[in-house]
């Protein structure tokens, strides 16, 4: 194995795909990237088992077929130290990999490619193709209410559901609901669910840099594969049983909230600042065209805030956890928004103003 290649053109895929590998290994040949020369094509592939990204790159000068594995860390490291417009000379030398620019010379130790597991190919059994964009915006709305270490595992992940014409994600925690939906050119009748787990949802969404460019999604029975232009990304699925949504959003709630998404942003995070640290309770006091906002915690301090809103129902006092509304208030783009209450002890839906794609429910808290 023989290549040249220029330090920006194996940069950026190196980088993905080592963020792929993790550091802290069982195997040894999980912390390397798998290197291979195909005719006038280098690809790299990284893996944890759970997630594999694999990164083409067109070489411009005839190369040496072959592969290898090497350290992933070490090898970026190395390109991220020489200078921009540097040419690296890559060579396999027995079994250790030269690397060489300018007046630089490394040598890595390599593990052979036989060694390097790959995620199996299941059958597909629904493809489609999105607009990077519209994927990307469907994963930044949501992915910030999936739970990070909770042993109902499932809820690690995200539930992407598709139904005639229709794309939709999903994360929760137990605590409160993310949910957005977009239209989509896929024919499939029945509503498929899979659950992408939490590393697998953040890795894809790395690669969805082209806003105009176009992704190919395969859902297979235990795995979700995206393909973007020179990046295939696959993903096992968590197996389990997702909750059940619908059931989740509140329905037949009379209150109706209108308000500033920026004012109300601003004002619950000066609230928030003397709120209980561990449990950032603030408390909700709704009257005719006012909210009122208050906080305090163990040391006896208070913050109170008055902010105007459109509302003309009847009084109603609730609370929540600061974060869980900041969060939500963090993705939307929309100047307005509403929130739809019932009652002290029933979830809140927050909802763009004028726009019914998402749908975000959080739970209150008793204060």
């Amino acid at each position: 194995m023989h290549f040249t290649i220029q330090r920006e053109a194996l940069l950026k895929p190196l980088q993905l795909v080592a963020g792929v590998v993790e550091r802290r290994q069982t195997l040894p040949v999980l912390s390397n990237v798998l290197l291979v020369v195909e005719g006038q094509q280098l690809s790299l592939t990284g893996t944890d088992l759970e997630v594999e990204l694999v990164g083409r790159v067109q070489l411009e000068e005839p190369a040496e077929p072959g592969e290898i594995t090497v350290p992933a860390r070490k090898l970026m490291d190395i390109c991220k130290s020489l200078s921009n417009d540097a040419l690296i000379d890559i060579k396999l030398d027995e079994s250790k990999l030269i690397v060489k620019a300018g007046r630089s010379r490394f040598t890595l130790s390599t593990l052979p490619a036989n060694d390097f597991p790959t995620v199996e190919e299941g059958p597909g059994s629904l493809t489609f193709t999105l607009v990077q964009s519209k994927l990307r915006r469907l994963i930044e709305r949501t992915s910030f209410a999936m739970a990070q270490q909770d042993v109902r595992y499932y809820l690690n992940g995200m539930l992407l559901e598709v139904s005639a014409g229709i794309l939709r994600a999903v994360a929760t925690d137990g605590h409160r609901l993310a949910m957005c939906s977009m239209s989509a050119d896929i024919e499939h009748a029945d509503r498929h669910q899979v659950i992408v787990p939490r590393k697998g949802i953040l890795e894809m969404a790395r690669l969805l840099t082209e806003q105009d460019g176009t992704v190919s999604i395969v859902l297979g029975q235990h795995h979700i594969r995206a393909t973007t232009g020179e990046f295939t990304f696959t993903s096992k699925l968590v197996d389990g049983k997702f909750p059940d949504y619908e059931r989740v959003l509140p329905k037949g709630g009379d209150k109706l909230v209108l308000g500033d998404r920026q004012a109300l942003r601003e004002a619950f995070s000066r609230t928030a600042i003397l709120s209980n640290e561990k449990y950032r309770g603030i408390r909700l006091q709704l009257a005719s065209g006012q909210l009122k906002i208050q906080a305090n915690n163990p040391e006896q301090e208070e913050a109170e805030e008055e902010i105007s809103v459109e509302y003309n129902g009847d009084s109603l006092e609730i609370g929540f956890n600061v974060s869980y509304l900041l969060d939500v208030l963090g993705v939307m783009t929309t100047e307005q928004v509403r929130l739809i209450l019932s009652d002290s002890n029933s979830s809140a839906l927050v909802q763009e103003s004028d726009n019914d794609d998402s749908a975000y429910v959080v739970m209150p808290m008793r204060l």
